[in-house]
């Protein structure tokens, strides 16, 4: 766990770095890791994940220009997620979709809480990735399957783009065409009917944050509140623990 830890952290480096260049339209390969600030290349010491960050003190070591807390929590996240979902399903199929789609849906959300922003770039290609693994790797123990992998897969997305449509026609300005593909991404990676548990609990915790900004004053009425995290959220939730919530929830029934 700790070995998966380590490299969650490295891959939440990496991600951080996918968080900066994509809406930029950047090249993540080129130019190499440099200090936004000063444009100096980073050393390898200047680069360890979560530790790095900690040593240099928030700040750049050639101009002192301060380090967002984001690349710290990115890194810290994404090495203690990656350790549970080994805990969780140890070396298997589940164990590399589960944490590619957290992965997914953690750049996702911060590039929504910084820009305000779904890209299409990202949730377009990741489509396809997921049809494709629904339609290859059927069996998948992530969810429970009532139907064949891709028909489930098609079914959860269409579900979930209908439900966000149907706000998003209403509203107008309300609900981003974003979210409504990002609902239908997340139809397709969970299927029915946990693509229903991921959104009622990305509404729920929205509404609940919204709420609670809108009391502290930090936010107002008509201030919009990007949706996109609340989802982010509320999927890594559901592919850890969806199949456990559902049951739960039907037991009350």
């Amino acid at each position: 766990m700790v070995l998966f830890g380590l490299l969650g952290a490295a891959i939440g480096s990496f991600l951080n770095v996918c968080i900066d260049r994509i809406p930029a339209g950047k090249s993540l390969v080129y130019p190499p890791s440099h200090c936004d600030a000063c444009g100096h290349r980073l050393a390898v010491k200047d680069l360890i994940p979560v530790f790095s960050y900690l040593w240099l003190r928030r700040h750049c070591r050639y101009c002192q220009a301060t380090i967002p807390w984001r690349l710290f929590w990115v890194e810290l996240g994404s090495g203690l997620l990656l350790a549970f979902i080994y805990w969780q399903y140890g070396l298997s199929v589940d164990f590399a979709i589960t944490a590619a789609y957290c992965y997914l849906f953690i750049v996702l959300m911060v590039i929504d809480l910084e820009h305000k922003l779904i890209l299409n770039k990202i949730v377009y290609p990741a489509m396809v990735v997921a049809l494709l693994i629904s339609i290859f790797l059927p069996q998948s123990g992530i969810i429970s399957l009532p139907w064949p992998g891709a028909v489930n897969g098609i079914i959860g997305g269409g579900i979930g783009f209908v439900f966000l449509l149907i706000p998003a026609l209403i509203y107008r300005g309300g609900m981003g065409w974003g979210d409504v593909k990002m609902a239908a991404l997340i139809g397709l990676i969970t299927g029915f009917p946990l693509v229903i548990v991921s959104l009622l609990m990305g509404v729920i915790l929205g509404g609940l944050v919204a709420g609670i900004l809108l009391l502290l004053k930090k936010k107002k009425r008509k201030e919009p509140i990007p949706f996109g995290p609340f989802l982010a959220v509320a999927t890594i939730v559901t592919l850890l623990w969806g199949s456990n919530i559902l049951n739960w929830y039907l037991g009350l029934l």
